[in-house]
């Protein structure tokens, strides 16, 4: 075997490739891939209103659950037009039986009267004289539709027409309420806001909202649960009072006198339908009679509804649930943007990573609930999803990123080490690896050389394919006990190899010590169960030269970014190599010779007893001080 040269003299960090570095464009795109379809799925599910939807639902489950104020407190009151006034009165209602029941009412000191029922043309020969009521009674409100083009009683003054048009989400439920429409001119006021102004004989609210409604947080795009929501004009979430809590009479018992005239003195009075079958309703966020489906209110019992709110807010009562603003939602789906990356990407264990990311879950719909039971709803959904779609593409990439560092590690250790080996040098990926490679490490190891004596005149005998059959059955014989003992076959240099122990792993110089020389006792068995098939089928025997030694080196990975080996560099290896290479005058030498170090001897003496013989302090070639050299006998049978 020729002489190794003296080692390079390597910094401590490997120098990287010379040359203009390339940007890693596919390795950067592989990262990334996860998170940009991550963000796909966001945008998916918020342009499909899902997210929204989530939302709403929790909304609706939270004004069922909410204790409501109670509508008999209010001065709100209700005639409802139900299926036995329709049986008995006749639909459509004669214009002579709502002049009646305004009057009565009028009578009964109501202060105002909304009659919640389309008469822009009449019914009847009394048109004319409701037109004249219209005009002259002060306390009369008569509604349009501005979004059907339908117009009040003719002759109504303008401060005393409203439009009972309402805002209706996209899944059909009313939750928002449109208290005012500023710059519309005057005729344009809802039911609820001209009922209070015509109650009250003056319109403080309308002047407050006009001036600025920043103090009762209206609505805007994305407020609360909602994405990108139409929020025109000045809108709040409705506050619902308890259902059926607002003292209603039927018309034929308004006109029959059988509603208490103290009951209506002083209240505001909503006139209109409650008949099922005239399907005047409108879904609410309360359940209905059937599973699943949301109950529907009558038009006129939603105005009412709408104004017992007007007037709490009027006295500075903000009930109801309140919608977070636009920049809360924003800071939480941020935060769980960031949550959810960190969570996924700065725990270790993808395990423990998992199961933070599901309490951290489980900790927001608390606070969810929390929130939504202190009166506050936000955008929950979004949150939720950012941190689930965020942590599961970081688990991906993660995923990604350990298929290619096993790709890597495999492709480092090039198959020259044992599967358990293999198995903790994988575990141990995260402390042993840095950008695709071994950084270089200085470590105390010990180094296992062989070499094949004779080789060139063995080769001589043989033809090429036979001798590379005879040289793989001998590597076999090496290989096998060095991957047994935890060793890494570094490099195989043709005739024999190069072996290191606590390389890339270390289990202590002792223990690396001591699995060296019993890997040289396990080749020295097999070489002799081998020479005995190779002596049977006429072939040259092997004799192997071993030389052991234990000492610093530097390990790490030696090449390019397309083509990484993991080297061990330093004296020791070459140390290894000159005791391997020693020559015996005193006849002879075994089929298999073992040398060491007494550096090596010092680790194992303990343990394996020998017999050992010193051949001395001998001076190495291309080392100014000498070693301390052992030879490792075989024990005699007997």
């Amino acid at each position: 075997m020729a002489a190794l040269s003296p080692p390079p003299q390597l910094p401590s960090e490997l120098p990287a490739r010379a040359g203009r570095r390339r940007w890693p464009w596919r390795r950067i795109a592989t990262q990334l891939a996860p998170y940009a379809a991550a963000a796909l799925v966001l945008l998916v599910l918020q342009s499909s209103r899902l997210l929204q939807t989530a939302n709403l639902i929790l909304y609706d489950l939270t004004v069922r659950l909410r204790p409501a104020p109670d509508g008999a407190a209010t001065p709100v009151r209700l005639i409802g037009i139900d299926e036995q006034d329709l049986q008995q009165l006749g639909w459509p209602l004669d214009d002579a039986l709502l002049i009646r029941a305004i009057q009565r009412l009028d009578q009964a000191g109501a202060a105002a009267i909304g009659l919640d029922l389309y008469r822009d043309i009449g019914v009847g020969d009394a048109h004319s004289a409701l037109r004249q009521l219209s005009r002259s009674n002060p306390r009369f409100v008569s509604v349009f539709s501005h979004v059907d083009g339908i117009r009040a009683i003719r002759g109504t003054p303008a401060s005393r027409q409203a439009y009972n048009d309402l805002v209706i989400d996209p899944d059909d439920v009313v939750r928002r309420d449109l208290l005012f429409v500023r710059g519309m001119g005057s005729a344009m006021v809802p039911l609820p806001l001209r009922m209070l102004e015509v109650g009250n004989a003056g319109r403080p609210l309308r002047d407050a909202l006009e001036r600025d409604p920043a103090w009762i947080q209206p609505l805007q795009a994305n407020s609360g649960g909602y994405h990108g929501l139409d929020h025109g004009g000045v809108q709040r979430m409705l506050a619902f009072h308890r259902l059926g809590s607002f003292p209603s009479w039927s018309l034929r018992e308004l006109l029959a006198g059988q509603v208490p005239e103290a009951s209506l003195r002083g209240s505001l009075v909503l006139i209109g339908s409650k008949a099922p079958s005239l399907r005047d309703g409108f879904r609410v966020p309360f359940a209905g009679p059937q599973p699943g489906r949301s109950l529907r209110l009558a038009g006129v019992e939603l105005h009412a509804h709408r104004l017992a709110a007007l007037i709490d807010l009027q006295g500075g009562r903000l009930l109801g649930l309140k919608a977070a603003p636009p920049w809360l939602n924003s800071a939480l789906l941020v935060s769980a943007v960031l949550a959810g990356v960190a969570l996924g990407e700065g725990i270790g264990a993808l395990r423990r990573s998992q199961i933070t990311v599901f309490a951290v879950a489980i900790g927001m719909v608390v606070a969810t609930a929390v929130s939504l039971a202190c009166g506050w709803w936000f955008d929950a959904a979004s949150p939720l999803a950012a941190l689930a779609a965020l942590a599961a593409a970081a688990w991906t990439r993660r995923a990604q990123e350990q298929q290619q560092q096993r790709q890597e590690l495999q492709g480092l250790l090039q198959q020259t080490t044992s599967t358990s080996v293999a198995g903790e040098l994988w575990r141990q990926r995260e402390l042993l690896l840095e950008g695709g490679r071994f950084p270089g490490r200085r470590l105390e190891l010990t180094v296992l050389f062989t070499d094949i004596e004779h080789f060139t005149q063995v080769a001589e005998q043989l033809d090429p394919e036979a001798l590379l059959a005879w040289l793989n059955r001998g590597m076999a014989a090496m290989v096998g006990p060095v991957q047994g003992e935890g060793g890494l076959v570094n490099k195989f240099t043709g005739d024999g190899l190069l072996a290191v122990f606590g390389a890339p792993l270390d289990r202590g110089t002792q223990l690396e010590g001591l699995a060296a020389v019993q890997a040289a006792a396990t080749i020295r068995r097999a070489l002799a169960t081998l020479n005995s098939q190779l002596r049977a089928e006429g072939l040259p025997e092997m004799r192997v030269r071993i030389g052991i030694h234990t000492g610093p080196v530097l390990a790490g990975s030696v090449g390019t970014p397309e083509r990484w080996e993991f080297s061990v560099v330093g004296d020791t290896v070459n140390c290894a190599a000159r005791i391997e290479g020693l020559q015996c005058n005193e006849g002879p030498s075994p089929a298999c010779r073992v040398l060491l170090s007494g550096t090596t001897l010092a680790l194992v003496r303990e343990t394996i007893r020998g017999p050992w013989k010193l051949w001395g302090t001998l001076p190495l070639s291309g080392r100014s001080t000498a070693v301390e050299v052992w030879e490792l006998l075989e024990k005699e049978s007997g």
